[in-house]
């Protein structure tokens, strides 16, 4: 397929940023989600530069935005019209000594895994901060996640996988599951999963009994899934078990930066199930440690973002996957006072050693209404804290950016605000704390 849009306009403004050693570079973001927004802004915050943000379509939170150039290929644009664009973006910038050197990010599995595997042809323009191809494969999939969590001493939650590969055999038949119920199931590998469509789709399932979960894999035959998911026992607890953990290992593989966070309420709608809603940071030097440990453990480079959730049943860290990016919601790190921009901005513009940082200060992150989140947080000390944080202002939002004049941006976000509640009604309704 080709795209549907004629070849993006010029850019309309040329602001690049300068590094702590003068030099001037460009970020270029593929994607269009908050968490491509946040990267942008922690561009802009650190450093001014307004980046070139690439995507199929143009959603709420890149629209009308100040701080960065939309380029938009449409819905049907193929990985050979993603290269083209990108090429001629770079072309816009130039090349020679008076050009900036252009960083190319992306923050979705899939997209990362477009930029990895064209590396090749993209280096000619671009300079590509991930990680390698294979370890790509060994850490993108859930279930290889599991078995190198096993060899390094790492807590995972017990896994059966499931292989979709030959599903279009007749005589294909899924293996049995011999976990206690109810179970938790998703693709092993995201980037094989989030561009399939069907009815009743959720980025997570949570399986009850023997007969859903063989219904489950009716529906990923009939929807033409074909590669791996996984089934793992369900660890208990609510929203506020879990964590997230946000690192950056540069290239002489030192982890420079290291940001933890205590999630308080997660997003419940089908497509984003599992998505932290409101955290708070902080430092959890245990988790943290293992988290160091596959890093640096595996040859990791670039940002990684973890999902952990801590067993009530004895305390334990249950790691459930790294992310080979930042993640969705990496503004609690600019936020806690750590810009991740710099740290890749020093590692490979500057090329110069970052001392390692440990993100310590607690700063309340939420993409819901505070009234709305104090719905949910039911735990009493969980609950004073959160209104300590409201009330010294300690608060953070990634849309909520003051660079952010235009009336139709502002409009967006006091939108989004309402949307978030009309969402948690009809997704995550059971309230049994202070009403709205």
């Amino acid at each position: 397929m080709t795209a549907t849009t004629a070849a993006p306009a010029p850019l309309i403004t040329r602001a690049e940023g300068r590094s702590e050693g003068g030099r001037a570079f460009q970020p270029v973001i593929l994607g269009a989600d908050i968490g491509v927004y946040a990267l942008a802004r922690a561009f802009h915050e650190g450093y001014g530069a307004r980046s070139v943000v690439v995507s199929l379509t143009v959603t709420g939170p890149v629209a009308d935005s100040t701080i960065l150039e939309n380029v938009v290929l449409g819905p049907d644009a193929a990985p050979e019209d993603l290269v083209r664009a990108l090429r001629e973006v770079a072309e816009r910038f130039g090349t020679g000594d008076g050009a900036p050197q252009l960083l190319l990010l992306a923050n979705t599995d899939w997209l990362v895994r477009f930029l990895v595997t064209h590396r090749a042809e993209l280096e000619q323009w671009y300079t590509v901060p991930f990680l390698g191809e294979e370890l790509l494969g060994r850490l993108a999939d859930k279930a290889r996640f599991a078995a190198l969590c096993e060899e390094l001493g790492i807590r995972t939650p017990r896994t059966v996988v499931q292989d979709f590969t030959a599903a279009d055999d007749a005589a294909w038949s899924p293996v049995g599951v011999d976990l206690p119920y109810p179970l938790i199931a998703k693709a092993a590998n995201s980037a094989d999963y989030e561009r399939l469509s069907f009815p009743g789709k959720k980025k997570v399932y949570q399986v009850d009994t023997a007969a859903e979960l063989d219904e489950l894999w009716v529906t990923l035959r009939a929807a033409g899934f074909r590669g791996r998911f996984v089934v793992q026992e369900m660890i208990p607890g609510d929203d506020t078990q879990m964590r997230s953990i946000t690192c950056y290992v540069d290239r002489r593989g030192v982890v420079t930066l290291s940001c933890c966070a205590h999630v308080l309420l997660e997003e419940h709608t089908p497509s984003g199930l599992g998505n932290p809603a409101a955290m708070i940071t902080g430092n959890f030097e245990a988790m943290l440690e293992q988290a160091h440990r596959l890093l640096v453990g595996t040859g990791y480079t670039g940002f990684a973002n973890f999902d952990v959730k801590v067993d009530p049943r004895d305390g334990s860290a249950q790691f459930f996957e790294v992310n080979p990016r930042i993640g969705r919601n990496n503004h609690y790190v600019l936020a806690a006072g750590a810009n991740p921009a710099r740290f890749l901005v020093q590692d490979h513009v500057d090329g110069t050693a970052v001392e390692p940082v440990v993100v310590e200060r607690e700063v309340l992150y939420s993409i819901v209404p505070h009234r709305l989140l104090l719905r949910y947080v039911l735990d009493p000390a969980l609950r004073a804290k959160v209104t300590g944080l409201i009330r010294a202002r300690a608060t953070a939002h990634p849309l909520r950016y003051r660079a952010e004049t235009r009336l139709r941006r502002r409009l967006y976000v006091a939108a989004a605000a309402v949307n978030q509640v009309r969402k948690f009604r009809r997704y995550y309704p059971e309230v049994t704390g202070t009403g709205l």
